[in-house]
């Protein structure tokens, strides 16, 4: 078993992460900004908690000390500059894994679509790449939407969906995607963190690839909805962003972000993480990972539905 230091660790993914990490048997250090935030979360007293600051050199340093593996859940793309301070974040981890002798980093990361990217997906692209270039051998964990209460990209699929009887979709919004429980994210990384190090970047999937209007309708079904989604041509992409984030009442520069993610097709171009990392693993479908996700079918995860809304998820 490892020492783990999972950065982000009271977010969305982290929070989830943390108890399965225990459960396996690993040491957890927990890395805050405010070391008493981990009162409110039930594996509180079981880790480690070391106080830290993406931006603070010496902080970064004090916090990988005496860890065998770092899982790294930071993103910084609701602020300015979002693309170097990424980059630049990712430098300073990488830099002081280094110098501690840590031995694996975790990274993930967003799938990659050939082609010009936008800031958010070539800010992911940029991070990972440091670490696949640094002296730490580092797996990349690449996912496209990740589908959980609570998830951004989820959050924003239910707001809509649930708000707007009529939904215009751009026609431009029309590409594939192929989104991923974060049940089975969640177990992914865990199993980055089993075995020898392996310094690559993997594409993580559930089963299915579909298009954003039929993924609108996949959600509007299982959640017991009629919606019409009719396709509108020439609607910019900042207005679709700016729009939503209006609708939704969520962050604008995250909100413009995720939208401009979706003029890709966000699918993978390898399954070798079901090979290398969880052979046998079955997937969570579409369908039951949404409804799972608004609490309207059973079955629970082994340390709770980690589908399901957390009190201390992040607003």
């Amino acid at each position: 078993m490892s020492r783990v230091l999972v950065t982000g660790s009271t977010g969305y993914v982290g929070s989830r992460l943390v108890p399965v990490l225990l459960e396996a048997g690993h040491e957890v250090v927990a890395a805050t900004r405010d070391e008493s935030a981990l009162e409110a979360y039930p594996w509180g007293a079981q880790v480690e908690a070391r106080r830290f600051d993406i931006t603070d050199e010496d902080l970064v340093a004090r916090a990988v000390e005496g860890v065998d593996a770092v899982v790294y859940l930071v993103h910084s793309m609701a602020s300015g500059e979002f693309v170097r301070k990424d980059r630049e974040a990712a430098e300073r981890v990488a830099r002081a894994a280094a110098a501690a002798g840590v031995g694996r980093v975790v990274y993930l990361s967003g799938l990659i679509p050939p082609g010009e990217l936008s800031d958010h997906l070539r800010s992911r692209a940029e991070v990972e790449q440091v670490f696949l270039d640094g002296e730490v051998p580092a797996t990349v964990l690449r996912a496209a939407m990740v589908v959980g209460s609570g998830s951004t990209s989820f959050e924003l699929l239910r707001r809509l969906s649930d708000r707007l009887p009529v939904m215009p979709v751009p026609a431009w919004m029309r590409n594939k995607l192929q989104p991923v429980s974060v049940e089975d994210v969640v177990t992914v990384l865990a199993a980055a963190l089993e075995g020898e190090p392996r310094n690559r970047a993997y594409d993580l999937g559930a089963d299915e690839v579909l298009s954003y209007p039929d993924l609108l309708g996949r959600y509007a079904k299982v959640a017991g909805l009629r919606r019409w989604r009719p396709l509108v041509p020439g609607v910019p992409m900042w207005v679709v962003g700016r729009a939503s984030a209006l609708l939704t009442g969520m962050p604008r520069g995250t909100v413009v972000a995720l939208a401009e993610s979706l003029s890709h097709d966000m699918v993978c171009g390898e399954d070798d993480v079901r090979r290398d990392l969880v052979p046998g693993h079955q997937f969570l479908s579409l369908d039951e990972a949404i409804a799972r996700s608004l609490g309207t079918s059973g079955g629970t995860s082994r340390v709770g539905d980690v589908q399901a809304a957390a009190p201390t998820d992040p607003a």
